[in-house]
């Protein structure tokens, strides 16, 4: 455990329960007690404390413009790409056969895993520091976001409207990879007159993905 331990205090601070983070890295192929009921909490944790980072940060924005950062900041690939930044990979407890398949890898485990680690803080120090933690975590990428983004799939929404098109149309094309590390192929059309395709690492992305793939193709006309 002193490994993990140096790993927790430089990345958290000294903890009194370091089992806890060991679950909170812990895959359901290694034990029965692993990291979902932390990511549960943590999941809720994480949306708090962006959601009142961002309400304080910019006074002036509607909840419709916040709503969108808010859910532009909290994805899955960006919660799996804190993770990577802070060297939980190297910490990750996997059953052999998910190790194999690359789970250490996956957006999806490092996103579940990243949220329970917030969990297992949240019952260690409470919200304010847990809420100071993110802050340092995803600080750069509050600061690149610059306007509020549009989701692809509501901006592609939009588009077909203003265009008087038909609604966009999404349909899964593929999908493969293990349970722990799937990756979804899906198209999008506007009835016969575009079409694209995406992938990801659950349904929603890939869909998300595509939206941004017909969007670009669509401005590049």
């Amino acid at each position: 455990m002193s490994q993990l331990e140096d790993w927790l205090t430089a990345t958290f601070g000294r903890v009194e329960t370091p089992e806890r983070f060991a679950r909170a890295l812990t895959h359901g192929s290694q034990a029965a007690e692993n990291y979902e009921r932390l990511e549960y909490l943590g999941d809720r944790v994480l949306g708090l404390a962006v959601a009142e980072w961002l309400y304080s940060r910019y006074p002036g924005e509607p909840e419709g413009k916040l709503s969108r950062r808010l859910n532009a900041l909290v994805t899955g690939p960006v919660c799996a790409d804190v993770a990577r930044s802070i060297g939980v990979a190297q910490h990750l407890r996997l059953g052999k056969q998910a190790r194999e398949d690359g789970a250490a890898q996956s957006d999806n485990v490092l996103g579940d895993v990243m949220e329970a680690l917030i969990g297992a803080l949240f019952l260690e120090r409470g919200f304010d520091r847990t809420a100071a933690f993110v802050r340092e975590a995803w600080g750069s990428r509050i600061d690149a976001q610059g306007a509020a983004p549009r989701h692809p799939k509501s901006a592609l929404q939009e588009w077909a409207a203003a265009n008087q098109r038909r609604a966009p149309e999404y349909a899964i094309v593929d999908r493969s990879g293990p349970h722990h590390a799937p990756r979804f192929k899906v198209s999008v059309k506007l009835g016969s007159f575009a079409s694209a395709e995406g992938e990801g690492a659950s349904k929603q992305e890939a869909e998300t993905a595509a939206a941004a793939a017909l969007l670009a193709e669509l401005e590049g006309r």
